[in-house]
């Protein structure tokens, strides 16, 4: 059985192990210190999932060689995370990647970390999916493994999560590790087909079925026939596909719109909602046994908000996806850091995307700082009014009230999660609230 992530720590230095050790910690992923490279006990083979790193002024090229030689012989694939100028010029191309810039903040060790995670599980002979903006955190970390056992079966997975959550990535990270990985993967937005055309998008139909069929066409379980069919915001669906579903889910086979002949289901169905099932099936806009053979392997996706430290990482990784695509990138301040590590998300991991596409647009090649970035992310402070008096050179009430009110706003969306549970919290009606997120633009922020 593997263990848990751990970070070897090799460093002569006492105050700076503890000031790495303290890094470390802050991300919570767990170490192991030695004062030297002849100190290090090397793990068993069953437990490859540790990562070594070495660091500081007292680990020359010579033992660092010695290390790599260490680790080598006994036949264990760990990256060694090393300084400038500790290894010579000859050094494998692989070890490159692993180099440190100095001075070490926690967003670099964050994108290093997960760097040297898919590394190892590379170096494992496990087949390792593409990167997704999933994380590090210890509760993603827990989302990947579940993923991880999942993955070779067949089971219907739920994913369950917030809007922008990740809840798409996870479904084709879960393809990606599965044997079906080399065959379709067919997503559906249950949410976003109109009731009268979801029949024949998902199971296709024959020429001449209804009005407009003016030739065959294939549905989605067809196209992910020996793949993976993911329905994306299931608990949209109408009732009356729920039944249809429910059927091809038990029996595996299905009939094209306007056909008698029955075609056997080979795909592997993942389901996504960000709403509550349990609650739906108590309002009785779910069906009870759709729902029990959709939640034969449910798997949750915490908010970004659940878990802050995993925002400079993604931030890093998003940013090295748009640099890839558009040749352009940002560098992110520190208070730049801090202000998206203190903000609420409750647009999730999405909302972060797109307000980094936005950054590389507006200031491509610029050093970015917290007051560059729109006022819903870094609140201007409205000026404070005592109750009885006004600040001696005056005030702009117009736009001191619209401040107030549009902060009200965001924390009331960031603690609800939806607009109706928000627009409850504020007494006002849904279409009031609707109004005043278009007058705010906080329409992204709206779950």
């Amino acid at each position: 059985m593997q263990s848990e992530s751990k970070v070897v720590i090799v460093e002569p230095d006492s105050a700076r192990m503890a000031r790495l050790v303290a890094l470390f910690d802050f991300m919570q992923c767990p170490t192991i210190t030695y004062p030297s490279v002849e100190a290090v006990t090397l793990p068993p083979p069953n437990q490859l999932d540790w990562v070594a790193i070495t660091l500081g002024e007292g680990n020359s090229e010579g033992a660092m060689r010695e290390l790599l030689t260490r680790l080598r012989t006994a036949n264990l694939v760990l990256p060694v995370f090393h300084s400038p100028g500790q290894l010579g010029p000859d050094t494998d191309a692989f070890m490159r990647q692993f180099q440190l810039e100095l001075p070490l903040n926690h967003r670099q060790l964050a994108a290093k970390l997960l760097q040297a995670r898919e590394f190892v599980a590379s170096g494992r002979g496990v087949d390792q999916p593409r990167w997704y903006p999933l994380g590090v955190s210890p509760a993603m970390t827990a989302v990947r493994r579940l993923a991880g056992r999942v993955a070779p079966h067949a089971s219907t997975v739920l994913l369950l999560g917030e809007s922008g959550s990740g809840k798409e990535m996870l479904a084709r990270y879960l393809h990606e590790l599965s044997g079906r990985a080399n065959q379709p993967f067919v997503p559906v937005n249950c949410g976003a087909i109109p009731p009268d055309l979801l029949e024949s998008e998902l199971f296709g139909h024959e020429k001449g079925a209804f009005t407009g069929a003016v030739t065959a066409r294939t549905g989605r379980f067809e196209l992910a026939q020996d793949g993976t069919l993911f329905l994306d915001e299931i608990g949209d669906m109408p009732a009356a596909m729920q039944v249809k579903l429910l059927r091809v889910l038990q029996e595996r086979c299905f009939e094209r719109v306007g056909s008698n002949v029955t075609r056997p289901c080979h795909a592997r169905v993942i389901a996504a909602t960000h709403r509550d099932l349990e609650a739906a099936v108590a309002s009785g806009s779910f069906r009870e046994d759709l729902f029990y053979r959709l939640n034969v392997f449910p798997i949750r996706i915490p908010p970004l908000r659940e878990r802050q430290v995993d925002i400079p990482v993604l931030t890093e990784r998003i940013l090295t996806r748009i640099e890839l695509a558009t040749g352009h990138t940002i560098r992110l301040t520190d208070d730049a850091q801090a202000a998206l590590m203190a903000y609420a998300w409750p647009g999730n991991v999405r909302e972060l995307g797109n307000l980094l596409e936005r950054m590389v647009i507006m200031h491509a090649g610029e050093s970015v700082d917290a007051a560059m970035f729109p006022s819903w992310l870094v609140p201007r402070a409205p000026l404070e009014v005592r109750a009885g008096g006004l600040p001696e050179g005056g005030v702009d009430l117009r736009k001191h009230l619209a401040e107030l009110e549009a902060s009200m706003i965001r924390e009331a969306l960031a603690r609800c999660g939806s607009v109706a549970a928000a627009a409850r919290l504020l007494c006002l009606q849904r279409t009031t609230m609707v109004e005043k997120l278009r007058k705010y633009r906080l329409e992204g922020q709206a779950a």
